[in-house]
């Protein structure tokens, strides 16, 4: 099986929710690798990316061999699984892949994509031995894929808000309730809030330890386009390389996660924590790809990410209009992201994300003229850049923003457009 047969493979699966008891069957038939590595297990609806990214950076940090498994991707689909900082290799994804898909056609076993990624991942970091495995959730928690891992070392809630509603629930606390099912019997949670009370529900339940964030100990000395500065409780000069206003609450998760790996033996020093988090690279996070004019990208994609990426605009320009370059999902709440879009903008530039759950651009721009707002659909990503830079001009600020799945065809655009037309990229 070749690179490209495998990514054919693994993309036309079907979407949809897993079968639990069928990848015990599937896993088991490879040797149950789920078994031989420990795992932290991290869920929420928005910060996982990011909180994954500086816990994993940390274990490396102290010396172990980690794997790291996260969705989407923003650049190759083999940066959805890695190890030791390194995606997965293309030959070994497609011999991993050949190897799976003969254990499915053995089982008669059809799993969806998402499942067989999981999959993936899980039998290739057994498969290169690794110490520890941070492991991201795909939307909700008790029924996702990853949770069929028992061999947890810390279960790992970040922000919750509404997203998925039609899937999960429509209040923080239903939502919560669901995602808290990654909670194992006995075990250790960290989050980074508790709304309703329903991860503190479910730890009772289990019988399992709570550690809720207290953010009053944590305080940003430093920040700008280029990474922030903070302390946390007795832990002074932290610094990150990500300069979302948001981002040090993530990486204080982190930290609390690394303090409960601590209590149970791993041994991670505070030097490892500081360069882990020094060394932590997690693209497309208020990103700045272009100086002159800024050029941001970002993935926020819900209400809630959305907010978080206004407040780090409004904190690094303040005062400031903004030229959207955006295209969202005809599932997501869209209204919710352009109550807080719209009074920030000057102009958006509209595209289609390449997914098929994807809103037209000419819809979306409808939509936000509907609302007041000035909005023009783009056939493409990079046509869209080259609109946005000419209405920036050298001054102004672009923010692409959405999905994922536009950012690295608006990064590409952006950095080929400097090369033309000698605009400024960011040093970092």
């Amino acid at each position: 099986m070749t690179y490209d047969e495998a990514l054919d493979f693994i993309h036309t699966r079907r979407h949809g929710g897993p079968d639990l008891g069928r990848m015990r069957r599937v896993l088991d038939e490879l040797g149950a690798p789920d078994r031989r590595v420990p795992y932290v297990h991290v869920a929420g609806t928005n910060g996982k990316g990011s909180v994954c990214a500086f816990t994993e950076a940390m274990l490396r940090a102290a010396g172990f061999k980690t794997g790291l498994f996260t969705s989407p991707f923003v650049t190759r689909f083999n940066e959805r699984i890695r190890v030791n900082g390194m995606d997965i290799p293309d030959e070994d994804l497609a011999a991993l892949t050949e190897r799976v898909k003969a254990v499915l056609e053995r089982l008669e076993a059809d799993p969806a994509e998402f499942e067989l990624v999981t999959i993936l991942g899980l039998t290739y970091f057994a498969q290169e031995n690794c110490d520890i495995a941070v492991l991201e959730v795909g939307m909700g928690g008790a029924r996702d894929a990853t949770n069929c891992i028992e061999n947890s070392e810390v279960s790992v809630f970040t922000a919750i808000g509404l997203d998925h509603t039609k899937y999960l629930g429509d209040t923080p606390e239903a939502i919560a309730s669901v995602k808290a099912g990654i909670v194992k019997p006995r075990g250790r949670a960290v989050a980074y809030s508790d709304p309703g009370g329903a991860i503190a529900r479910a730890c009772r339940e289990r019988g399992a330890e709570l550690r809720v964030m207290d953010f009053s100990d944590l305080k940003v000395t430093s920040r700008g386009l280029e990474g922030q500065v903070f302390d946390y409780g007795d832990l002074r000069g932290l610094r990150i390389p990500l300069a979302g206003t948001y981002q040090p609450k993530n990486a204080a998760l982190a930290v609390e996660t690394v303090r409960v790996l601590r209590e149970r033996g791993w041994r991670i020093g505070e030097d490892d924590m500081r360069a882990g988090l020094r060394d932590t690279r997690w693209g497309g996070r208020f990103e700045t790809v272009l100086r002159k004019p800024v050029f941001i990208i970002d993935g926020g994609h819900n209400p809630p990410a959305v907010e978080a990426t206004a407040a780090s605009l409004r904190a690094f320009f303040p005062g400031r209009r903004f030229i959207f370059l955006t295209g969202v999902m005809a599932d997501k709440d869209v209204g919710g992201i352009l109550d807080t879009l719209v009074p920030l903008s000057e102009r958006f530039i509209c595209v289609a994300p390449p997914a098929p759950r994807a809103l037209p651009a000419g819809e979306y721009a409808a939509l936000i003229r509907q609302r007041g707002g000035a909005a023009e659909p783009a056939g493409t990503v990079p046509e869209a850049v080259d609109r946005a830079l000419r209405y920036a001009g050298e001054d102004g600020v672009v923010c692409a923003l959405g999905s994922l799945y536009i950012l690295e065809d608006a990064r590409r655009a952006a950095l080929a457009a400097a090369e033309r037309d000698g605009l400024v990229k960011n040093a970092h």
